[in-house]
């Protein structure tokens, strides 16, 4: 059936375009100039792993401040992290930028910093979302009050956690096609994007979005396969 959708709109995309959408040759062939050319796929590389980075050191901090919040003197931790989503980037890169010269820290500490707070959001709704009646089930079974708090807290919400990261995932390429943008040094698809912009080639600007979203749509499908592998159960319970 995706399949099926999908031809449907290439077809329509060749055999009746857009007047302000370019044509599916001309994006073939822009896609073709950019790898062979203008090394777009030098730059993808190096946006990748930046991204992939900044999502594990994210990931690690966000999961520790939410940990945390099970413990009432560290919830205010956890809700000042996650009011700070609400600030601006040009702000942000303004005063990480006194901090560290270097264009690859800085760009990091941006990409872990916006992600780590929309993390520490969902994380810890799910943390909180533990009822008694859990903690009480792990006691009745003669656990201790820490060994409760593992089982249930952390065992028992790693599906929900991989979730959150699969969710909040996409704020990441958001945020890397603007650092890239202000920290040139090191390239980067963001950069790419922005030169295409510069010089109004709308088909370059369509390869790359398209390159991105498939990217996208890819590592999508991969978190939720590495739910079903590691979780198989969390499907049962959401099926309930």
């Amino acid at each position: 059936m995706v399949a099926a959708q999908v031809a449907v709109l290439l077809l329509l995309w060749l055999f009746a375009p857009l007047q302000l959408f370019p044509r599916l040759g001309e994006v073939l062939v822009k896609l073709k100039q950019l790898i062979t050319t203008q090394g777009m796929l030098q730059d993808l590389w190096a946006s990748l792993k930046m991204i992939f980075a900044a999502l594990g050191i994210a990931t690690v901090l966000a999961l520790l401040i939410s940990y945390l919040t099970a413990l009432p003197f560290f919830r205010p931790l956890a809700y000042s992290a996650s009011k700070m989503r609400y600030l601006t980037l040009t702000g942000l890169s303004f005063f990480i930028g006194l901090q560290i010269q270097q264009g690859y820290q800085a760009k990091l500490s941006i990409l872990v910093f916006g992600a780590t707070v929309y993390l520490v959001t969902g994380m810890t709704s799910v943390i909180l979302s533990t009822t008694q009646e859990e903690i009480d089930h792990a006691r009745t079974l003669g656990m201790s009050e820490w060994r409760s708090f593992v089982e249930v807290v952390v065992l028992g919400k790693l599906p929900d956690m991989l979730e959150v990261v699969r969710q909040n995932f996409a704020i990441i390429w958001t945020l890397i096609t603007l650092v890239e943008t202000l920290y040139q040094s090191d390239g980067g698809i963001g950069l790419l994007l922005q030169r295409q912009n510069q010089y109004k080639h709308l088909d370059g600007v369509v390869v790359i979005q398209l390159v991105i979203l498939a990217i996208g749509a890819l590592q999508d499908y991969s978190f939720g396969a590495l739910q079903r592998l590691f979780f198989p159960y969390a499907r049962l319970a959401a099926a309930k």
